[in-house]
Order: C-alpha cells, then structure tokens, then sequence
C-alpha cells in the first residue's frame, strides 16, 4: 500500500508519473512529505511548478528531509515557491509531524 488517497485516474501521464515518484522515494518519512503534498497538490501544478517539485524529487531523502526540516540550508537553486509551499504544508499540520 502506498498511502496515496488520491486516485490518477483524472491525470495526465507526467503527473501520475510524478504523483506515483512522490510515494515511491525510498524513506517512509520521505514518501509522506512529498506524497501527501502531491495528493494534494499536484492537480493544479502549472507545468514550472511541475517542473520543480520534479527537481525536488531527484533530491537525495537526507537533504531534502533536512531542508524541510530546516536542519540544514535550502540551496537557492531549490528554494522555490514549491519547495516553500511544500514546507509551509507540512509546517501547518497538513502533512506528517516532523518535530
């Protein structure tokens, strides 16, 4: 099972794509942070955001789970309105708890 709620059946083939790389990351924790985001999310990501939340997938699970974390620092190349939509969703209780 991968935890998903949210059914591909009304997305275009990148985004079932992305939606189902978003569950698949490696960690747990991971899976949690970008796939529920995804669920949520990823029906109304312009083709950019796409774009970007892509490049936050191919991110290694211990950097971005430190960035989101803020136990480490963002790099500017990836601190964009996804990556701070995406820590702003799990900071508000939206996601998983990631004291």
């Amino acid at each position: 099972m991968t935890g998903t709620t949210r059914s591909s059946a009304d997305l275009d083939p990148r985004r079932r794509k992305v939606l189902f790389r978003a569950w698949h990351r490696g960690t747990r924790e991971m899976d949690l942070i970008m796939g529920r985001f995804a669920d949520a999310h990823i029906g109304g990501f312009s083709d950019a955001e796409l774009d970007d939340f892509e490049r936050l997938i191919e991110v290694p699970d211990r950097d971005l789970f430190a960035w989101v974390t803020a136990k480490a620092e963002t790099p500017g190349n990836y601190d964009t309105a996804i990556f701070q939509a995406l820590k702003a969703f799990h900071s508000e209780g939206k996601g998983v708890w990631l004291g």
